[in-house]
């Protein structure tokens, strides 16, 4: 489609529309809630007396009850990830190795190139196995295949893609699972499945867009107007670049990059904001250790994988700090996590002057005296609450006796964390309300709720996907709540959500344009 029959096609707004007839959220303490909200262009203009602002023939909105939020975010989303995996077989909640290759076997295979997929858990099947490329032969066959686990940090080969994995077999900080003749089994982890990905799993930005912009839709109908990609290493910054374009794109992006392009970019002059209104650069990406379901968390006892340590990190945080750039650093286990810590507390004095918003990622485990860290040095926790449930019978198992400090969301906050929320996708699906929920309950599938003293209350989690995400762009001044002068970026959902957590979604606009489901609803 050519670029100019697309622009004929973007949704046009009102120059101004008023929002009546029911609930509106502000997030703001000293006027919570409003009965009317009215947008001017791609801002809001008032919400009280909107009816005597000086407004050019406004759309009057119905809301007949329904309740408006600010629009929600995703903090930690591998976005073209996400959406490419939804074309690929999934083998998420299969409870037996089996049950995995069956699914292989009915999935429809792609025109070319590898067979793909990921979710699977082995350490759920039962009986107990472990994946191998013998038996992934049996259902693929001689094409290359090649399946990520639920947490992304394996990498499940069969012998023709094992053939292909000769470079990423010597990698430095990759696991290569061997069998008792030192054979590589057919699983790679952390770097090892990283490189293999890159080297032989990547497909043409034609293929990326197409399934972005089902995302897109997709993300709109739940509500999604901003998202924090860490798909840096993917060439997201062009894909997202092409879609604003275009005019596909249907929310915010605050893109995040390698540290290792951190000499490229401060040569270009590029410091984090830059770019457009609904694109920027912002953040680099440093990894400190695995995970929990590949068994790579970095532990106090040694176990797990340590990509680097506190000494090698903090010389990132300063030259990132010397560039104008946050760092957002992954640490899973309790052994990451304080060496994260202890890097930012040691770089504290050039990066806080700075106002620049460091940030951890997913905080897993953390030791009891490191929770209150994160707080007295300004380090936000950007986290998934879906995780706590997801994992929960697996952080039992093997951080056992140790899970007081698990997902602990209540204690960092109480702790003077900022949490950010996010989903982690393709990890956990990219939906924010679902994503609350899991903050809030604790719980997915009807059981009591796992460590219910850490558990939050609805306006803390929706804190955590409205608010936090804007501060950690800087942009707290203009977006994150339903005031005057911010963006009109919001949702509409059917019942008030603070009171009902299982409220959907009715409607999405983004800068004052509705990116989903416009008005009139029945």
């Amino acid at each position: 489609m050519r670029r100019a029959d697309l622009a004929a096609r973007r949704p046009v707004h009102f120059l101004a529309v008023i929002l009546e007839n029911g609930l509106v959220r502000t997030f703001d303490r000293r006027i919570p809630t409003q009965r009317a909200l009215a947008i001017a262009g791609a801002r809001i203009a008032g919400g009280v007396g909107v009816h005597e602002l000086v407004l050019p023939s406004p759309e009057i909105v119905d809301l007949g009850g329904r309740v408006v939020l600010p629009g929600l975010a995703d903090a930690h989303v591998h976005f073209p990830s996400w959406a490419l995996s939804r074309r690929q077989v999934s083998l998420e909640g299969c409870g037996s190795l089996a049950e995995a290759l069956a699914r292989i076997a009915a999935a429809p295979r792609p025109a070319s190139g590898s067979i793909r997929g990921l979710g699977w858990r082995s350490e759920e099947w039962k009986p107990a196995e472990e994946p191998s490329a013998a038996r992934l032969d049996e259902v693929t066959g001689a094409r290359p295949a090649a399946m990520f686990s639920k947490d992304f940090h394996s990498l499940w080969l069969n012998t023709a893609a094992l053939a292909l994995a000769r470079g990423a077999l010597e990698v430095p900080g990759g696991v290569v699972e061997r069998d008792e003749r030192g054979a590589p089994t057919g699983v790679l982890r952390e770097e090892a499945a990283w490189s293999f990905r890159d080297a032989h799993l990547q497909v043409g930005a034609a293929e990326y867009l197409d399934a972005m912009r089902a995302g897109l839709r997709l993300a709109a109908a739940r509500g999604v107007t901003a998202v924090h990609d860490t798909d840096g290493g993917l060439g997201a910054l062009g894909l997202w670049q092409e879609l604003e374009q275009e005019g596909s794109l249907s929310l915010r992006v605050w893109q995040s990059l390698p540290h290792d392009r951190l000499a490229l970019l401060s040569g270009l002059g590029i410091r984090a904001g830059f770019g457009s209104a609904l694109v920027r650069v912002g953040y680099l990406k440093v990894f400190m250790d695995g995970a929990l379901g590949s068994g790579t968390a970095a532990m106090f006892d040694g176990s797990g994988v340590r990509i680097r340590g506190r000494e090698e990190l903090a010389e990132i945080v300063r030259a990132a700090a010397r560039a104008g750039f946050p760092v957002a650093v992954h640490a899973i286990g309790e052994w990451a996590n304080r060496e994260a810590l202890d890097a930012f507390e040691e770089t504290r004095p050039l990066w806080a002057p700075l106002g620049l918003r460091q940030r951890i990622e997913h905080a897993q485990l953390v030791a009891p005296a490191d929770l209150p860290r994160f707080g007295s040095l300004g380090v936000a926790c950007s986290v998934q609450f879906s995780h706590a449930p997801s994992d929960r019978d697996l952080a039992d198992r093997l951080w056992a006796g140790k899970t007081d400090g698990a997902y602990a969301y209540r204690s960092l906050r109480d702790g003077g964390a900022l949490l950010a929320n996010g989903s982690d996708a393709p990890i956990e699906e990219l939906d924010p309300l679902a994503g609350i929920r899991a903050g809030v309950r604790r719980s997915d599938d009807g059981r009591p709720a796992w460590h219910a003293e850490q558990a939050l209350s609805p306006a803390e989690a929706f804190e955590a996907t409205t608010l936090a995400p804007a501060w950690l762009e800087g942009q707290e001044r203009t977006r994150g709540r339903l005031l005057p002068g911010f963006a009109a970026d919001l949702v509409v959902c059917d019942r008030d959500p603070f009171a009902d957590l299982d409220a959907a979604v009715v409607a999405t606009m983004l800068a004052g344009r509705w990116v989903h489901n416009p008005p009139p609803w029945d």
